[in-house]
């Protein structure tokens, strides 16, 4: 996922968190290859992808808006979040098309979209919300990540951003209204209404005048360009998902609940406004999933477990941040990232060149991260860290006077 690199001191609990959620993620992908069958039983009482990622959006939650915050300048943060994003996204994907090329790696199917809107909806990050298959699969929970970055920019440049507990509540509750009336939009709904390109043309535009004018010196620039960003970002996550009403309203609240809990942590409001923000997330998204139902893709058990579970692991590591950490979870944290954006394309490989298992292998799950480990050191050290100092240097110079 994409969240800034946290002090071992202060944050090094957000740091094993990372570590753990992204583990998990591989395990959860890499268990179609090697554990099927474990996987299949598994499922069904224990969603592990929605627990990796819950943990990941709660983290995002909690450091986003104190990395915008902190910089207190919009210009600087956009610059830190794209040289933290695009150069480890940039050399994954073109890693994986050259396999694909080489006819080790297989690219899924874009139908009838053109490689130009394929391409240009990937650059945006925002392609799960604008109609286009993702060429990861890992991919999808960015364009929320990047949704989130425009809500806050947006609450910060008309100077809400204390409010977010109720965003998140607001959110919340929402997705269960919506699920409890039954309230259920097509896939894609926006792109099949507009088309997938006009959507794509229209949505990229208004992205980057949004930067652009959110990074301005002029208020009024600032207030147009942070609401035009908030706007399109909520207006995707409502009408243009992959996944349902409700769950994409949850995750939002999910990352407005691990602000909450920053907010509080920092002095800014109170450990019972914290509380009472999670106990409605909580009590509202368990509602949502169990009101959904089970379906052929979809198991309420298995979802609301890994959604408790997730908030459990984020509470009882927020109560151990003054602890030692060992040092092994805040490395994993360190090199998440690469972690989360490598291992598909180490696996697409595998599926290509040697095949799934049939038959259960553990020896072969663990030799997988055991290569995968070392292979996330490296992208992490030639990759994530130069292009991070390049960012902070940008930023430096580029910082309104």
């Amino acid at each position: 996922m994409t969240v800034s690199r946290a002090g071992p001191s202060r944050l090094g609990w957000l740091d094993a968190l990372r570590g753990i959620a992204a583990l998990v993620v591989v395990f959860d992908h890499s268990s179609y290859t090697f554990m099927a069958d474990f996987r299949r039983e598994l499922m069904p009482q224990f969603n592990t992808s929605r627990y990796g990622i819950m943990v990941f959006f709660l983290v995002s939650g909690y450091i986003i808006p104190a990395s915008l915050e902190r910089r207190g300048c919009v210009r600087t943060f956009w610059i830190g979040r794209i040289f933290r994003v695009y150069p480890l996204w940039a050399a994954v994907v073109t890693v994986f098309l050259a396999a694909n090329l080489l006819g080790i790696a297989e690219m899924r199917d874009f139908g009838q979209q053109s490689a130009a809107g394929v391409a240009v909806a990937h650059v945006t990050m925002l392609q799960e919300l604008l109609g286009t298959p993702n060429l990861l699969l890992v991919l999808w929970t960015l364009s929320y990540e990047m949704s989130f970055y425009f809500l806050v920019v947006a609450l910060f440049t008309v100077r809400l951003h204390r409010q977010t507990a109720a965003v998140a509540v607001i959110m919340a509750v929402l997705a269960a209204v919506s699920v409890m009336a039954g309230v259920a939009l097509p896939t894609s709904a926006l792109s099949g209404l507009a088309g997938t390109g006009p959507l794509i043309a229209v949505s990229s535009i208004a992205m980057g005048v949004a930067i652009c004018c959110a990074s301005a010196r002029s208020p009024v620039l600032r207030g147009f360009g942070g609401v035009l960003g908030g706007v399109l970002a909520l207006v995707l996550v409502l009408f243009n998902g992959t996944v349902p009403l409700w769950e994409g309203l949850v995750i939002l609240a999910v990352m407005f609940l691990g602000t909450a809990v920053y907010r509080a942590e920092n002095g800014q409001s109170t450990w019972r406004c914290a509380a009472s923000t999670a106990v409605m997330v909580i009590a509202c998204a368990v509602a949502s999933a169990y009101r959904y139902g089970d379906d052929d893709h979809f198991t309420r058990r298995g979802w609301i477990l890994a959604f408790l579970l997730a908030v459990v692991t984020f509470g009882a590591a927020l109560l151990s941040r003054r602890r030692r950490i060992p040092r092994i979870l805040t490395a994993l944290g360190t090199i998440s990232y690469s972690i989360y954006l490598v291992h598909p394309v180490l696996l697409a490989v595998i599926d290509c060149t040697i095949g799934r298992r049939r038959q259960d292998s553990l020896a072969l799950e663990v030799a997988f991260f055991g290569v995968l480990l070392p292979l996330c050191l490296l992208t992490h050290r030639y990759v994530e860290a130069p292009s991070q100092a390049w960012g902070r240097r940008l930023a430096r110079r580029l910082r309104p006077p």
